[in-house]
């Protein structure tokens, strides 16, 4: 009897929102009409989003890939024999050929678009488990070390070293301790954190449960952002296998040690991202930012000490925690080390998800990756790290993406998203955006950033109202002290870096502002 032939349809939100389950139900249904037995699986996505729906068949040589798939295409695909590979227009070959998945190096995304997410098999078979497995046999500082060792920063924009936070926290005495995760991922451009816990849970899981064996925390929370139901959805689901199969609970995998794991939907506002904001909302309170100090790691979540890490740098630490230190080390450049799951969107031919080594250039990621603008026009300008990330002109594409190099420049490389704008684009307006969306957001509690970025919006209202009029110097003045102001004394990142995209974009475009010799 011959075996049924599997097929993979992505259940990644992304290519949800461009058919996939229609594309999925379109090949049970044509699979049945002729007679033929398929194995659907939903797996995660690649990262390959100008093609999804990304229909992939596992043939003899390996997994084909057909896309950007429609309903209407599949009863073309069973004609063209693509469940043996058969050519087709929408065929792009081995999977693993394609050019833009080829080239990267992915370690903390390596079994996205590859396993069903929600299948332990599946995740162990491709390596899952194996970092825990080996932690469990280590002393805590033992653990810290591999992750120092690693050079692993921070993933969520601040790149604080790992390895010194988790010292921290396991230095500390206390009763209790905690592992926060910090999945409220809002930046635009941004959808790294999504991806893992839509299409890789396990790893995060194991991830956490790593952390927590480092600093003898056990209890975890992953405080997640409420525009993500699909990735709730999954994440309860895998934490809930994760208990049945013993890698959660009193007993992990019969060690004697314990780890316990909840999910959190956070608040709805983007001042939660920051740490202590975070703190606040998952101990049911406002959201609004502690002072610093004490540190969350001294006194975090209820006062206790606490590790607060972003997705991506949980999610990285399986693989140092598997293959050691050192292998994660040899990857990147400088003080930047490992790889950066980088998201590219915005007025791009090719967005989707590109895991490099620190260190590839932006000019290389817009065109080698993204294939130039979507619009067919020049790139003018790209904002990388986020809302209240810089605008960089066409003269810095061949910065290295590598946290002091943006830093020199006055940006910061954030959780890795870049946003790709054209030249029909006018900086003053996003700039005057960076400044409205600070006072949406803003939670309140300084003065710098509630006051500031209102009367910055108002300022960069009226310049662009007047810019036809000829050069504001007086105005442009002004701007520059409120940034400066709002730089120097806000109480958190918020309105420390709404200047970033406003300098950035008044001293790289000072012609959108109407006062070119001035800006200057």
């Amino acid at each position: 009897m011959n075996q049924p032939i599997t097929v993979y349809v992505p259940r990644d939100v992304t290519a949800l929102s461009l058919g996939a389950d229609k594309v999925a139900k379109a090949l049970v249904m044509e699979a049945a009409a002729r007679g033929i037995e398929l194995n659907l699986v939903r797996n995660g996505s690649r990262g390959l989003f100008w093609l999804e729906p990304l229909v992939e068949v596992a043939t003899s040589a390996g997994r084909v890939a057909y896309g950007p798939v429609k309903a209407r295409d599949v009863a073309g695909l069973f004609d063209a024999d693509f469940l043996e590979g058969g050519a087709h227009p929408l065929g792009h070959g081995l999977t693993e050929e394609i050019e833009y998945l080829k080239r990267q190096e992915r370690l903390t995304f390596a079994r996205a678009g590859i396993t069903d997410p929600l299948s332990l098999d599946d995740y162990i078979a491709h390596d899952g488990y194996r970092g825990l497995r080996r932690a469990l046999g280590m002393t805590p500082d033992a653990i810290v070390a591999e992750v120092t060792e690693s050079g692993l920063r921070g993933r969520g924009g601040a790149a604080f070293p790992t390895g010194i936070k988790w010292r921290t926290v396991l230095g500390c005495e206390a009763a209790q301790k905690y592992i926060v995760c910090n999945a409220d991922e809002g930046d635009s451009g941004t959808f790294s954190d999504r991806m893992v816990m839509e299409d890789d849970p396990f790893v995060l899981i194991e991830g956490m449960t790593i952390a927590g064996l480092a600093v003898g925390a056990t209890m975890g929370y992953i405080y997640l952002r409420s525009e993500y139901p699909h990735a709730e959805a999954t994440l309860n689901a895998a934490i809930a296998r994760a208990y049945a199969a013993g890698y959660l609970g009193d007993d992990l995998l019969g060690s004697g040690k314990r780890f316990h794991l909840e999910l959190r939907r956070g608040a709805g506002a983007y001042i939660c991202g920051e740490e202590t904001a975070l703190l606040e909302s998952v101990e049911g309170k406002r959201g609004t930012v502690r002072p610093k100090p004490p540190l969350p790691a001294i006194e975090g979540l209820f006062g206790m000490p606490t590790v607060i890490n972003n997705v991506i740098s949980l999610a990285s630490v399986p693989i140092i925690l598997d293959k050691g230190g050192a292998y994660y080390r040899d990857f990147g450049m400088g003080r930047s080390l490992g790889t950066l799951p980088i998201q590219l969107t915005g007025n791009i031919a090719r967005g989707g998800l590109i895991e490099k080594a620190f260190g590839i250039t932006l000019r290389e990621l817009l065109y080698e990756y993204g294939g130039g603008s979507a619009s067919g026009r020049p790139i003018r300008a790209v904002q990388v790290g986020g809302p209240l990330g810089a605008y960089l002109p066409e003269s810095q594409f061949d910065t290295p993406l590598d946290y002091e190099a943006f830093a020199a420049l006055g940006a910061v490389l954030g959780h890795g998203g870049i946003v790709v704008f054209d030249d029909t684009v006018d900086m003053a307006d996003m700039a005057r955006y960076a400044m409205e969306f600070c006072a949406v957001e803003s939670c309140g509690k300084c003065t710098p950033c509630r006051i500031g970025s209102t009367r910055g919006e108002e300022l960069l209202e009226q310049i662009i109202v007047a810019r036809s009029e000829g050069p504001q110097p007086g105005r442009i003045e002004l701007l520059k002290s409120l940034c400066d102001t709002m730089l120097g004394a806000s109480l958190c990142a918020l309105g420390g870096m709404t200047p970033y995209p406003v300098m950035s974009a008044l001293n790289h475009f000072p012609e959108d502002f109407g006062d070119t010799a001035e800006a200057r």
